[in-house]
């Protein structure tokens, strides 16, 4: 049985994610919440995680450890973290199936929460 991820992660984020932690003391990964805020409604949150908090979702891959907070998984089910780097801006990319619409800038979403019985049976066949 495959285990549970609320979100997937490119190989540029893994990348990324490694980096991150690898010039951090004491990281051991990094942390997506989301807060509300921005023009759209939501934004996404990436904070530094030294101690994993009980309760949060984890995704691992190649060595690159992201936690989701639980108050999130809704919003963030199906997401694909990617990151990027180009002229204009450097940062994690989200593919959100749950975003209806963004601002222009693209700093803020506004999002729907995913069904909550579709996260509880990902949930229970994962399990």
């Amino acid at each position: 049985m495959g285990r549970f991820a609320v979100i997937t992660m490119t190989e540029r984020a893994a990348e990324r994610v490694r980096e991150i932690v690898a010039t951090r003391d004491n990281a051991q990964g990094v942390r997506l919440g989301i807060k509300k805020g921005g023009c759209a409604g939501m934004e996404y949150t990436v904070d530094l995680v030294t101690e994993p908090k009980p309760g949060d979702d984890h995704i691992e891959r190649d060595g690159a450890n992201v936690w989701v907070a639980p108050e999130a998984a809704l919003f963030l089910l199906g997401t694909q973290m990617d990151f990027e780097q180009t002229t204009l801006r450097t940062g994690f990319t989200f593919s959100n199936p749950n975003q209806s619409s963004a601002c222009g800038c693209g700093e803020s979403v506004e999002l729907k929460p995913a069904d909550l019985k579709a996260l509880a049976e990902a949930r229970a066949s994962a399990a």
